[in-house]
């Protein structure tokens, strides 16, 4: 195999920097007027409990300090961690209104519902599904830190102190990416949303044990519905959020491989055969992703969309020829080409056309990269005596982007080769993934993506294991005489 390039860092110019510093420093200053408003509203509803600390500009300068320190750490864990996330400032921007609304929505409800019930881990609910479990859980920790100053400096009245108030926040935001990580429906999230309100009710129960606070009861209640009221709030906000940034989340990608979503229904009426493919490469190309930490749910995903362009013209691929007729018969092999590979940009339009994902429409368009379609090519060979620019029967591109993409061209093209073979043990079935792999790998189409050497050694084990499973060899059953009916 020739060697993979090295992880590609996307560079920095200028307008990034700038556009990024304006991010910063703007969400800061909005930071610093919401806790301003808070204390003021506060002081309102206090009876002017907190005029002192408004005329004390030390307790400004002490928050400002603090603040400041605090979105520092964020730039600076996104520049050494995901600097390709940092790089667009539409990212940085929705993770600051992520804590901005989440901070929000805990001082209202705390000032005017119970300060228990507040959703301490919606921050963390909503990076964990618009991005991923380690910006999750390092969020969690600015939230918490956030919401500590807002409570220590300038929020509702605490009556047991605001150190293990903080710990129970960053508990239940720990506990939520550990546990609702891998739960892609709404319904079971509202159930399981009970688990987070523990940490809360322990935390309160510990605290008030020993208190002659009459109100402890409700206290506790209201703890108890800290977790369903998170996951309400989180329920309510993810739609705008995936609208505002075009993100795409699990519960979108889960619900886009329901077989009732409307592209998947179209695929089975009109081309059950590439539905059939779709389901497999679908299954392997998950497999890949768990194999090498992507995001399976994604991968499986794109797989499934992978061939909607074929919708246009479904009788034009083997697939779902089942009469037997082929229409190519009749067609020059240029033609052919031409309409076999504007399937790629065909899936594209539709996803566009639906506004589904954008990964999903680029895994559409890159599956099949910049590879050529032999079969027509060498076919138009025998028609002109050799000369053919086989540029004409190459698919228009581009060259998989990301790993999704690398895995989604592996498996579409290993699924295809081993349906065709009439060996089908692991040892014949390992040399065709092998040889698949190679070739594209000759061919550069893993340039533009990251996917490493090791990581293709990995995906091929995958690939094999998973085709040897799918096209098993199985027993030859004996015919059987029973009462005079032949069965076998």
């Amino acid at each position: 195999m020739k060697k993979q390039k090295s992880k590609k860092i996307l560079p920095w110019v200028t307008k990034d920097i700038v556009l990024n510093a304006v991010v910063y420093v703007l969400n800061l200053i909005f930071i610093l007027f919401l806790f301003i408003g808070a204390i003021y509203i506060n002081s309102i509803s206090s009876g002017m409990k907190y005029e002192s600390w408004l005329t004390d500009s030390s307790n400004f300068i002490h928050f400002f300090i603090l603040l400041v320190l605090l979105v520092a750490l964020m730039a600076g864990y996104f520049f050494f961690e995901d600097r390709d996330f940092l790089k667009n400032p539409v990212n940085s921007e929705m993770i600051f209104l992520i804590i901005e609304i989440s901070l929000l929505i805990c001082h209202v409800s705390g000032n005017y519902l119970n300060f228990y019930v507040r959703p301490l881990a919606l921050a963390t609910l909503l990076t964990l599904f618009l991005t991923d479990k380690k910006k999750a859980v390092f969020i969690s920790m600015i939230y918490c830190l956030l919401t500590f100053l807002f409570d220590s400096l300038g929020s509702a009245e605490i009556t047991i102190g605001e150190y293990p108030v903080m710990l129970m926040g960053f508990a239940s935001s720990i506990l939520t990416v550990f546990i609702l990580e891998n739960v892609y429906s709404r319904i079971k999230l509202l159930f399981m949303s009970l688990l987070l309100s523990v940490p809360a009710v322990i935390c309160v129960g510990m605290m008030l044990i020993n208190t002659s606070n009459s109100g402890w009861l409700t206290d506790l209640i209201f703890s108890a519905c800290s977790g369903p009221f998170t996951v309400s709030a989180f329920i309510i906000l993810l739609p705008i959020f995936e609208t505002m940034f075009t993100k795409v989340s699990k519960f979108k990608l889960a619900e886009l491989t329901d077989h009732k979503a409307k592209l998947i229904r179209k695929m089975i009426t009109i081309a059950p055969g590439t539905f059939n493919h779709a389901i497999v490469v679908s299954n392997i190309a998950e497999a890949c992703a768990i194999a090498i930490n992507e995001d399976a749910l994604l991968a499986r995903t794109c797989a499934y969309y992978h061939d909607v362009g074929k919708l246009r013209r479904p009788e034009f691929f083997k697939e779902n020829q089942a009469d037997g007729i082929n229409p190519h018969d009749d067609l020059t092999p240029e033609l052919s080409a031409n309409i076999i590979k504007s399937h790629t940009q065909d899936g594209y339009n539709l996803i566009k056309k639906n506004r589904l994902p954008k990964e999903i429409a680029d895994a559409c368009r890159e599956h099949h990269g910049t590879l050529p379609i032999l079969y027509f090519y060498g076919k138009a060979q025998k028609f002109t005596d050799g000369e053919v620019d086989i540029a004409q029967y190459c698919y228009a591109g581009p060259k998989p982007q990301t790993k999704i993409a690398a895995i989604i061209m592996i498996a579409d093209g290993c699924e295809a080769a081993a349906r065709s073979l009439q060996d089908r043990s692991r040892e014949n079935v390992k040399q065709v993934v092998r040889k698949i792999v190679n070739e594209r790998m000759e061919l550069g189409q893993f340039e533009d993506c990251e996917i490493t050497l090791k990581e293709l050694n990995i995906i091929i084990h995958t690939v094999v294991n998973n085709l040897t499973g799918i096209y098993h060899s199985r027993v030859e059953y004996p015919k059987v005489n029973l009462d005079g009916i032949e069965l076998q």
